[in-house]
């Protein structure tokens, strides 16, 4: 049974461990946004582009450890999962820190505008949604490492798959936020100008993304584990 396939690794650290790994330090990137928005409300454009720079170092970081990940996956491993499946699951999951990092670069673009409190506060949850979107994420990832090292027993399965409707009902939060964040950005020219503007509604799309990310990698897994 598809259940009871046999994982054989012929080295003594299990090829699923950086899997999670990989989740964490994604999630470590994603909790730096709060400090680079707090930052880019503040009108500090040093210490974004300092901010900017740490994240761009941590998604490197990530990218390294996926690889890791990837080596650590041989042909002579038997997955209770599909091994393709395995690996193109890594890619929405690495996409989490990259659009993380796209929001730090495209911070730096442009000085830091003065934006009215309601907008500020609207950036801050966000972030704050976000973040507790990929924290969830990443509970969702544990439990699936955790399931790939032991018995891959049906019980475990749906724990894991109810975990993943939590992940998108955050995600669709975020969205909710960044319609609103979206509409009132368009009310701001005459304060920002057309430029802050269309820099201000690049910024709330691509932290839009990092959310979205973590839901797409959570279907994806919810994809890969239904079919077993």
């Amino acid at each position: 049974m598809a259940y009871m396939r046999i994982l054989k690794v012929f080295s003594t650290e299990s090829p699923f461990r950086p899997l999670y790994a990989h989740a964490e330090k994604v999630t470590e990137t994603v909790h730096k946004l709060r400090d680079l928005i707090d930052a880019y409300v503040g009108g500090d454009a040093e210490r974004v582009s300092e901010l900017s720079n740490v994240i761009s170092d941590m998604e490197f970081e990530a990218d390294k450890i996926k690889q890791t990940t990837r080596e650590r996956l041989p042909s002579n491993v038997m997955l209770p999962v599909e091994r393709q499946d395995f690996l193109e699951f890594l890619k929405p999951q690495d996409s989490i820190a990259d659009c993380a990092q796209d929001v730090a670069r495209i911070a730096t673009f442009r000085p830091p505008e003065r934006l009215p409190q309601d907008v500020e506060d609207g950036l801050r949850k966000m972030v704050e949604v976000i973040i507790e979107t990929v924290d969830k994420y990443l509970q969702v990832v544990e439990s699936f490492s955790q399931i790939l090292e032991g018995s891959f027993r049906k019980r475990d399965v749906k724990m894991v798959l109810a975990m993943i409707p939590v992940v998108e009902k955050l995600e669709h939060e975020v969205d909710m936020i960044q319609l609103g964040l979206t509409q009132r950005a368009y009310e701001l020219e005459s304060d920002v100008g057309a430029l802050g503007v269309t820099h201000l509604l690049q910024i709330i799309r691509m932290l839009g993304e990092v959310a979205d990310s973590a839901a797409r990698a959570g279907d994806r897994l919810r994809i890969m584990i239904s079919r077993k």
